[in-house]
């Protein structure tokens, strides 16, 4: 944790750690902003000057104002995040969930349409070198090797990733300042007086398709928000500024090198003016480091993806999945399933798409209603840090205008590719809200009993030699959340199904905390040396390996004296051996059904497939599979129908 402590303070390493984890998607938009803004349209002064304004702007309401300044207010005990910022405020709420999830799954469709855009607007720069260039060929191996070293752990290259940024936004602001000296004049442009003769001279249409292509220069300021834990609040703030320079520098260069074309119609796939403002001797390096930089920011996305999917397992909003931990570092994590589900929708992406500027149809619809979602929770936050009413008012006014505003621009994309991202994200939506909703309904049908009704029979079957031992120490995985009542599924596995006698009984309850990195238990003896509960207490971003947290504990009670874990068996009590631990999960089995409304059973329905292909409970858990029993018991959504039949003997 120390570690952690020192990446919130502001340091020369935190800030170049910062470029190099949270700048990769803002900080390669340059690559085809332009192109996006100007399409196919006649290069005019007040498209250009109106263009920058409004880049300018955005990225100072929306990235600076909205991200940089307020939301990184929402730090969960110094972590970022949708999630994070969910945990903080989802006792004020309960619909809250709904934003959550939203936003959630918009973050997860970006990191599908992020890789494709950002790499192939690096490559097809070779195209004015090498115009035969199979460019999709090159893009489909580069995005296929990214996610095969995903399994190996990214904290070696890691380390390079600031460096090369910090040469990137380097290079961008040189290259710009390059041509703003040829015409300084250019910085008028800064102006809002230009982003509204813009807006105002465009047609309706047209309006909206130049606020969906403006907004692809801030698509990256959830990074900045999301990576809160792992740079640090003062290291993110500090970093910004140079970053916001080196951009807006980049965005006057391309703006001086359009204007040189002023009344002329060009193609901007082949002349991207990024590459144009570059010497012709830079060129082939320029291209090299915009493609390393565009990796590094296809990097931080899957990486997000991976840790977003880590704490939803954890909130219960998605099916257990395998995680993996390939390296020692902090928030270094790797999930099998959505690194390969990852790699299938980029390619697909390219596959469908071929050329950046059809991507870009594609690109910024999901991650809008990303920041619409981000924006309704951070004004929950506001409210819980008793800010005045009005000022939240303020913030959400504004922002749902501005954010509606570019949702307007972006659905103009709808039918040109945004229909992709949003099917991802609709598809990503309905996992996530089975899960949670089938959770819900479960829950109505659990039923809880008294644990002291049962405590001198628990006592009575511990001592009856009659019924064969099943294990020295018995652990069952407890949902109730207090410790006066229990499941009577687990009353009835001890006491019925197969009467289980052992030396003791263990009871142990996992309760996921609002807070990250939270590792606390709690003990309470129900029966002294008989029946024993634990309590976890794990932050959601806390790693449930309950085998080895339930290890620990037993060995620090066994330290202290309060437990005896001793073999009662006469020949190993002797030698002092330890007893046998055997788990004991009960897997709830779905019964009749037909009580339920047509919603809820689709809901279940699915359900039942979903839990088929994710992790089992015990694995999930990360138990010792040789020590677990899993028992089947029916949960009864409805009460069985009355059966009458009449004996005639």
């Amino acid at each position: 944790m120390s570690n952690h402590k020192d990446l919130q303070k502001l340091t020369a390493a935190g800030l170049l750690i910062s470029l190099g984890i949270i700048y990769g998607d803002i900080g390669t938009s340059p690559l085809y902003v332009f192109k996006a803004i100007v399409g196919q349209q006649r290069i005019s002064e007040t498209l250009i000057l109106g263009g920058v304004s409004l880049i300018f702007w955005t990225l100072t309401l929306q990235t600076t104002l909205k991200y940089v300044v307020i939301t990184l207010r929402a730090d969960n005990k110094g972590e970022g995040g949708i999630f994070s910022l969910f945990s903080l405020v989802r006792r004020k709420a309960k619909w809250l969930i709904v934003p959550a999830v939203v936003g959630g799954c918009a973050l997860l469709a970006d990191g599908i349409i992020t890789p494709p855009i950002t790499i192939s607007s690096a490559i097809e720069g070779l195209q004015t070198t090498f115009p035969h260039l199979p460019t999709v060929e090159i893009v489909m191996a580069i995005i296929t090797g990214l996610f095969i070293i995903q399994q190996f752990g990214t904290s070696l290259v890691g380390k390079a990733f600031g460096p090369i940024m910090f040469i990137w936004f380097t290079m961008m602001g040189v290259l710009g300042i390059s041509y703003i000296v040829l015409s300084p004049g250019i910085v008028r442009a800064l102006n809002p007086y230009y982003a509204y003769e813009l807006l105002r001279h465009s047609t309706s249409g047209n309006a909206f398709i130049v606020l969906g292509a403006v907004f692809l220069c801030t698509t990256g300021a959830e990074a900045l928000y999301s990576d809160l834990g792992h740079c640090g609040k003062q290291n993110i703030r500090i970093s910004w500024i140079y970053v916001k320079t080196c951009l807006i520098l980049n965005y006057l260069g391309q703006a001086v090198w359009l204007l040189q074309r002023n009344n002329s119609i060009i193609n901007l796939n082949v002349n991207n003016p990024f590459y144009k403002i570059m010497p012709d001797w830079f060129l082939i390096f320029g291209i090299g480091i915009a493609t390393v930089a565009a990796v590094i920011a296809s990097q931080a996305l899957i990486s997000g993806s991976f840790t977003l999917i880590a704490e939803a397992v954890r909130l219960n909003l998605w099916p257990k999945v395998k995680i993996n931990y390939p390296s020692e570092q902090k928030g270094q994590l790797y999930v099998p399933s959505v690194n390969w589900l990852l790699w299938a929708g980029c390619l697909g992406v390219v596959i469908i798409f071929r050329h950046s500027d059809r991507m870009e149809a594609a690109y910024g619809l999901s991650i809008t209603v990303a920041m619409l979602m981000t924006t309704i929770l951070v004004s929950k936050f506001l409210q819980r840090k008793k800010v005045p009413s009005y000022m939240i008012t303020a913030f959400l006014v504004i922002y749902l205008f501005i954010e509606g505003t570019f949702l307007a621009g972006n659905l103009v994309k709808f039918v040109h590719g945004g229909w992709f991202t949003l099917s991802i994200g609709f598809v990503l939506f309905t996992i996530m809200w089975t899960w949670h909703t089938a959770r819900k309904i479960r829950n109505r049908y659990v039923k809880f009993v008294g644990i002291d009704d049962y405590y001198n029979i628990i006592n009575e079957l511990s001592a009856d030699e009659s019924v064969p031992k099943y294990a020295s120490q018995l652990v069952y995985l407890t949902s109730a959340n207090f410790n006066s009542e229990i499941e009577s599924k687990i009353v009835y596995s001890i006491l019925q199904k197969q009467p289980k006698r052992a030396d003791v009984y263990w009871l142990v309850h996992v309760d996921v905390v609002d807070e990250p990195y939270k590792r606390e238990y709690e003990v309470d003896f129900l029966v002294p040396n008989k029946l024993i509960r634990i309590d976890f207490k794990l932050g959601f971003r806390v790693e449930q390996q309950i085998n080895l947290l339930f290890r620990k504990v037993v060995e620090d009670l066994v330290k202290k004296g309060e437990v005896d874990i001793t073999s009662n068996y006469k020949s190993l009590n002797k030698h002092k051996i330890v007893g046998d631990f055997r788990f004991v999960v009960i897997e709830k089995v779905l019964s009749r059904s037909h009580n339920l409304s047509f919603y809820e059973r689709f809901i279940m329905d699915f359900y039942v497939y979903l839990k088929k292909v994710s992790l089992s409970e015990e694995r999930g858990f990360g138990l010792d599979l040789s020590f677990v029993t899993v028992e089947k018991v029916p949960l009864m959504l409805s009460i069985p129908d009355a059966v009458e039949i009449h004996r005639v003997n």
